[in-house]
């Protein structure tokens, strides 16, 4: 039976309070906007929802205006880590690297090995080593070493810790984590969630971006869900799977589910962040702990809608 798509992008949750600046505010939205135009048009050909995610977080992977891909983030070292996840809610199938470098598009590589290993994971060396195998280009550092990111390192070197991307601090930031979860006309789940991480980061730190089930989550029995903030307390809560059960086991919908998990989130962990839902029906929702959180979204295949 064929039946309408559903999609919802987001860039990263947190202050943002420079989006103040209407030149800012537009470049972002534009960006979230292409995207989802993007997912709009390969869903109505009949792309399945893994595609659609795969395709819609590597454009974003690409725009430096995102931490992930070549807008990355660099860890106390001054080097890119970066982690990724994708699944597909027809079969649970998973796919994740994480603390990789010179891979421009870590979801892609997350799908191939979905698609073509035993494993769920593969981090760091093991991960460029199946890379090559599967034949995936490597790409150079400086085109990660944005003048943005390499200013961010310094600020927080300077104040002596970590910082999130998308903290209230400094003036000229970018932001966050970004991910994609779709419904395709089947009535296929997919999600996928790329990063760089956290600036300054130690070096060999994970975030709960490829973590299945934390960042990242999709069954066909409940829902596609992406997660964007601080990733330890994702971790803690295994947050993507506890929006999922909120649907499968308790009968919610993608907005009940997002506001009960974010109130879980915060009572267990006072969690910083947020998510976006696609539910079975193709019910959109989102939500965040944070100030604001760069998402759009198109449900039942209507209009696209932009926000912060």
């Amino acid at each position: 039976m064929i039946d309408t798509y559903s999609l919802m992008i987001h860039g990263g949750a947190g202050a943002l309070d420079n989006v103040s600046d209407e030149r800012i505010a537009v470049r972002y939205l534009e960006s979230i906007r292409v995207t989802l135009e993007h997912g709009r048009t390969i869903l109505e050909r009949g792309a399945s929802a893994v595609e659609a995610v795969e395709s819609c977080a590597s454009q974003l992977e690409d725009d430096p205006l995102f931490n992930a891909g070549c807008g990355s983030v660099l860890n106390e070292n001054g080097k890119v880590e970066m982690d990724a996840g994708i699944m597909d809610g027809r079969d649970l199938a998973a796919g994740a690297v994480a603390g990789i470098g010179n891979i421009a598009n870590p979801v892609q590589l997350a799908r191939l090995i979905m698609d073509g290993s035993e494993h769920v994971m593969l981090i760091g060396d093991g991960a460029l080593e199946f890379a090559k195998h599967c034949q995936v280009r490597l790409t150079p550092d400086h085109y990660f070493f944005t003048p943005d990111r390499i200013k961010q390192l310094e600020q927080a070197r300077l104040r002596g810790r970590m910082t999130l991307d998308h903290d209230d601090e400094g003036e000229d930031q970018k932001y966050g984590t970004i991910g994609a979860v779709a419904r395709d006309r089947q009535g296929n789940l997919a999600a996928a969630t790329s990063t760089g991480g956290i600036v300054n980061k130690r070096m060999g730190r994970v975030g709960d971006s490829p973590i299945i089930g934390a960042g990242v989550y999709a069954d066909n029995a409940s829902c596609a869900v992406s997660a964007t903030g601080y990733g330890e307390d994702f971790m803690r809560t295994v947050f993507a799977k506890t929006v999922a059960d909120l649907i499968e086991l308790c009968g919610g919908s993608a907005r009940s589910a997002v506001d009960d998990g974010l109130a879980y989130l915060s009572r267990k962990v006072q969690g910083r962040g947020g998510l976006i839902c696609i539910d079975h029906a193709g019910q959109c929702a989102s939500g965040m702990t944070t100030k604001k959180m760069i998402h759009g979204w198109i449900e039942h295949g209507g209009e696209t809608i932009c926000r912060f």
